[in-house]
């Protein structure tokens, strides 16, 4: 043990965007995720609130404009290195978000931005953890 204090919870939203029965997903480019599909999203500035966190990360990482509504829920994303150890930990809030304007394009941490729909969210290994959980409850929250 090395004596080091395992890394504090660092708090982040997910900007789930669910519009015309699809939900807005990216492809991550890096670490933990990478390659896998999941909300945009990322860790919350200081002095900024939850939905304009929201609302600046759905931005930078797919173009699109939206209003931030609701936090919805608290998921835990833990990164263990290969000694069991607690690499990071980052606690995210999920909020939903009312698609205003504007087409995917993926950029910042994204390598691709498009829209789901659940039928085929649900057959895909590609997402990453609790995404279709999340997915399901926003649309029955959107309406």
């Amino acid at each position: 043990m090395s004596g080091e204090a395992p890394p504090r919870p660092v708090p982040a939203v997910l900007a789930v965007t669910p519009h015309r029965g699809r939900v807005l997903l990216v492809r991550r480019r890096n670490p933990p995720d990478a390659g896998l599909w999941g909300f945009p999203g990322g860790r919350i500035e200081a002095g900024e609130t939850l939905p304009a966190a929201a609302e600046r990360e759905l931005r930078e990482e797919t173009g699109v404009e939206a209003d931030a509504r609701t936090a919805f829920e608290a998921l835990d994303a833990l990164d263990r290195g290969p000694d069991g150890g607690l690499r990071f930990h980052y606690v995210l809030i999920a909020v939903l978000c009312r698609w205003r304007s504007g087409t995917p394009a993926a950029a910042d941490d994204a390598m691709e931005a498009r829209w789901w729909d659940l039928d085929e969210m649900a057959a895909s290994d590609a997402l990453s953890r609790d995404v279709l959980g999340v997915a399901r409850r926003a649309a029955t929250l959107a309406g």
